[in-house]
């Protein structure tokens, strides 16, 4: 059976702090570079964006899924699920809580039908990502009374501020949050802080399925985390993938058509709240740094923003390194163009980054192929021998991070200094790099 990727979380340009150029044609140019077979569409209950999605996607042959009206070739065209991302914030069991959710329509009507509701409830003209003051478990109940193929995902289940588990306003526990309606809730998004090794140590969660999604808010962020899929293409068949994918479920999942084989993740070092601290001080601990500390900001005398690490701990019953059987897979990898503004310490917005990202594109098809597949000797020749290096580090997890925190990405360093003027002084590098440049 073929695999393919799908990354499910995106905004729009209707969502705010989001590129004016997140379009549908945007998205699907960049699916395209990055190898993604199955694209998120964001923002559905935003008047004017489902009103461009329904103006310019038509049905693919596999149900529940879109493409671009007039594709040329509807074989390799990028597909699209409808997906929305709702921000609650409500107050219950005497705290104010803030949850985002993720919800997947399997058609424009049921898309339409959630939205004639969720309009009754609050603006869904204001913002991409609505902010409703609404129950989640509320929330759940009219998005299956509109389809029971819907799914209720919980966005970013570990981050402080907007999660499930959040340590500012979450809950302890799926069944906590959601009551009744928990067992309808198959699965979470771990979150750009968090990869599935950090969430293997909590047991409650083993009944639940661990996707990623980049949650981006820009074309070139597309994929920075994704889900590998094995088998049919289809939102039915996705949908039991996905239902069927937590390790406790691992033998229903032998008889699916479609099986959620693995995630591909940022190193969650990387990601914006992975410890806790304050920016603006420019604290940053680890978690036993921060019980030493009783959770008081060693600069400005306020409390911390507890990050994902410690609340992962709060939460916990395993061991570090335990994996619960029949979980799937998972890989770990910096995207392509912070690999390559890495070998020449430069940023990801140089025009040299540019020009070897297009051209590594050119000679092996698309990012995940660079990343998943091709051999690094390959890479080091189309290229630099530095990039290749680079490859071969990120595979082996062989890089620095300076974890992120309270909102501030981690920092990677997978040369230092020295290797760089080692690696790009040599005759042999030198030429190679007169040539590209």
């Amino acid at each position: 059976m073929s695999k393919f990727i799908a990354d499910f979380h995106i905004h729009s340009h209707y969502s705010r702090a989001v590129s004016k150029d997140m379009n549908i044609a945007e998205l699907d140019k960049w699916a395209v570079k990055k190898g993604i077979a199955v694209m998120g569409t964001g923002d559905f209950t935003h008047p004017e964006w489902i009103s461009e999605l329904k103006q310019q996607l038509e049905p693919a042959p596999e149900d529940g899924l879109f493409v671009l009206k007039n594709t040329a070739d509807i074989k390799t065209a990028t597909r699209f699920l409808l997906t929305v991302e709702v921000s609650s914030i409500y107050s219950k069991n005497a705290k104010v809580r803030k949850i985002h959710t993720l919800i997947f329509a399997p058609s424009f009507e049921a898309a339409e039908g959630i939205n004639k509701q969720l309009g009754w409830r609050g603006n869904l003209h204001s913002d991409g990502r609505p902010i409703l003051g609404l129950d989640v478990k509320e929330l759940a109940k009219i998005v299956f009374s509109v389809s029971d193929q819907c799914m209720v995902i919980p966005a970013h289940a570990w981050t402080p501020w907007f999660s499930v588990f959040g340590s500012m306003s979450g809950f302890d526990s799926l069944e906590e949050c959601f009551d009744e309606m928990t067992p309808k809730i198959y699965a979470i998004e771990t979150g750009l802080s968090s990869d599935p090794l950090m969430n293997w140590r909590v047991s409650k969660l083993d009944s639940v399925t661990l996707i990623s999604n980049s949650d981006s808010h820009s074309g070139r962020k597309i994929g920075r985390e994704a889900n590998i899929f094995e088998g049919e293409m289809g939102y039915a068949a996705m949908h039991e993938a996905i239902k069927n994918g937590a390790p406790s479920k691992a033998a229903l999942r032998e008889g699916n058509k479609t099986k959620l084989v693995g995630t591909i993740e940022f190193f969650p070092q990387e990601g914006k709240y992975h410890y806790d601290g304050h920016r603006l001080c420019k604290v940053s601990w680890h978690p036993k740094e921060t019980k030493e500390h009783s959770g008081i900001c060693s600069v400005c005398g306020r409390r911390v923003t507890v990050g994902v690490v410690s609340r992962v701990n709060d939460l916990s019953n395993r061991e570090d390194g335990a994996k619960p059987a029949g979980a799937p897979e998972f890989k770990s990898f910096v995207p392509l163009e912070e690999i390559i503004a890495s070998c020449f310490g430069v940023g990801t917005a140089s025009k040299k980054v540019s020009e070897l990202y297009e051209k590594l594109l050119k000679s092996f098809g698309n990012e995940f192929e660079i990343l998943l597949n091709t051999d690094t000797t390959e890479v080091a020749q189309e290229s630099l021998p530095i990039i290749g290096e680079g490859l071969k580090r990120i595979r082996e997890g062989k890089l620095h991070i300076e974890p992120g925190y309270d909102g501030e990405f981690g920092k990677v360093e997978i040369f230092s200094e020295d290797e760089r003027k080692i690696f790009l002084s040599g005759n042999q590098g030198s030429a190679v790099q007169d040539k590209l440049f």
